[in-house]
């Protein structure tokens, strides 16, 4: 799980985790707490912020290959 202080660590993350939250309310999901808002992006915010919305963030390792040199021919 991702702490509040990881998540403004790395804002992408951040809106990754409130745009998917903000989905499931826009679908039909009770907001886990009272709001000001009636917006599901800012409630999705409020939750995270709040600590009620926690979320995991993959990490995914890629190989990258260096291109192989090319050798010209002397001629």
């Amino acid at each position: 799980m991702m702490s509040i202080e990881d998540s403004l660590h790395n804002k992408y993350s951040l809106v990754k985790g409130a745009a998917r939250r903000a989905r499931q309310l826009q679908s039909g999901a009770q907001p886990m707490m009272a709001t000001k808002s009636i917006k599901a992006c800012r409630v999705a915010q409020d939750e995270i912020n709040e600590g009620h919305v926690t979320y995991v963030v993959n990490h995914r390792t890629q190989t990258v290959l260096a291109p192989e040199p090319i050798e010209e021919d002397e001629e």
